[in-house]
């Protein structure tokens, strides 16, 4: 029998209307989707299934919505096989520890909200945003970004062969930019983000939520769960609590999560939640063999 993993996305997987035919359709969804909004305090319900997509960028409103309609679209799909292994994209690692009954719903969520609400204080704080370089090996990017010493620029996102997001300052990524077209980049784009996500100017964010992570009750993997931070994986309750406590600042070792999934064996792979494309591209370009089911 073959193995399968469960890949949960992170921001910019959001959409209009996203989770209205669960709510719908699936009694054990509608009551998961009001809980979600008395745990939160307001019916992002309502926000998720009418507004529009100005209303869903917000980071307040994306991250818990991202997070709501995977969970509850891996919770309530009929005849689900445990899986093997999970892992998330950033904000997409918390849905893949409820997978993986490290933590329950609710207490996830309380998580995602404060991430989500000491994120957007931090990018008030340190303002910064991301940018997306094409045509550059990672070692060339990671070198230009080490030169700029004067301005925080990082490794953020390691998505897929040929594409690195990098994260920092206004000032340290138009520094990276001249660097990295001289140096033959094809591209650089700066994304329409918040802030420096995954880079040190996230520190204050890392510190609050740290406090809550370290309140919470963790419980030990039903499987392996991939984390951003090392891309191994892990079922001590410890070690992922550890790991979860770092990842604001520090990079999405995304490419060798998928890699070292694809070494143990996993051959079925499903994205869950979101638009259903942002995993499945990046597994075109890690692996042209493997595909990925949206769910």
């Amino acid at each position: 029998m073959s193995k399968t993993a469960y890949l949960f996305p992170g921001q910019a997987s959001q959409f209009p209307g996203m989770g209205k035919n669960l709510y719908e359709e699936n009694q054990n969804a509608k009551e998961l989707f009001e809980l979600a909004n008395k745990v939160l305090g307001f019916r992002i319900s309502d926000i998720m299934f009418n507004g529009g997509e100005n209303e869903l960028k917000a980071t307040n409103i994306t991250q818990p919505a991202v997070f709501i309609h995977s969970v509850i679209s891996f919770l309530c799909r009929k005849n689900m096989v445990r899986p093997d292994a999970v892992a998330g994209h950033s904000l997409g690692e918390f849905s893949a520890l409820v997978a993986a009954e490290v933590l329950d719903f609710e207490s996830a969520l309380q998580l995602v909200a404060l991430r989500a609400d000491a994120m957007h204080n931090a990018c008030i704080l340190n303002p910064g945003s991301m940018a997306a370089i094409v045509g550059l090996e990672d070692q060339q990017i990671e070198s230009i970004c080490a030169s700029v010493t004067d301005e925080v620029v990082v490794p953020a996102n390691y998505n897929c062969p040929g594409q690195l997001v990098i994260s920092g300052s206004l000032n340290g990524l138009k520094k990276a930019e001249e660097k990295m077209l001289a140096a033959g980049a094809k591209r650089f784009i700066l994304l329409q983000v918040g802030g420096a996500f995954h880079s040190p100017l996230m520190a204050p964010a890392q510190e609050k939520l740290n406090e809550a992570i370290n309140q919470a009750c963790f419980q030990t993997a039903n499987c392996p769960v991939f984390q951003n931070v090392d891309a191994s994986p892990h079922q001590n309750a410890n070690e992922i609590k550890d790991l979860l406590s770092k990842q604001l600042n520090s990079p999405v070792r995304w490419t060798e999560i998928v890699q070292n999934m694809i070494h143990i064996g996993i051959e079925e792979y499903y994205e869950v939640g979101g638009n259903g494309t942002v995993l499945s591209g990046f597994m075109k370009r890690i692996d042209r063999s493997k595909t990925i089911t949206s769910i």
